[in-house]
């Protein structure tokens, strides 16, 4: 069905950038929205960035200004750009797609199709 791989995380000194990026496989018909969502230990996970293929962005504004979201529709990813990294931006952060998926002659919609996470851990 849809496969969701996340990558680029990694430890950071406070003030430092890191890039994430979200590869998406699988029967894929179109992609209608792509986001980031983040969860430290002991928290709820919580919206990071999403982007819809008409191009509109929402941001946490815990991160507005500092992160900025994007696709590359050729290659099925999406990339969260991460600069002036604080403490609190420490967590696993999971990439989700709203995707339309083929199987035969049928095509499905999911909303919920998650990536394993990728460890995002900025020092003080």
């Amino acid at each position: 069905q849809v496969q969701l791989v996340e990558s680029g995380g990694g430890l950071v000194q406070a003030g430092g950038s890191l890039r994430l990026a979200c590869a998406a496989s699988g029967s894929i018909f179109s992609i209608n929205a792509m986001g980031w969502y983040r969860q430290a230990p002991g928290k709820q996970r919580e919206l990071v960035a999403t982007t819809t293929s008409g191009g509109s962005t929402n941001y946490a504004a815990s991160v507005e200004g500092r992160f900025t979201i994007s696709r590359d529709n050729a290659k099925n990813t999406v990339y969260l750009q991460m600069n002036t990294l604080k403490p609190e931006d420490t967590a696993v952060y999971y990439c989700n797609a709203d995707v339309t998926y083929s199987r035969g002659s049928f095509y499905y919609r999911s909303d919920d199709s998650w990536g394993q996470g990728t460890q995002v851990t900025v020092s003080s």
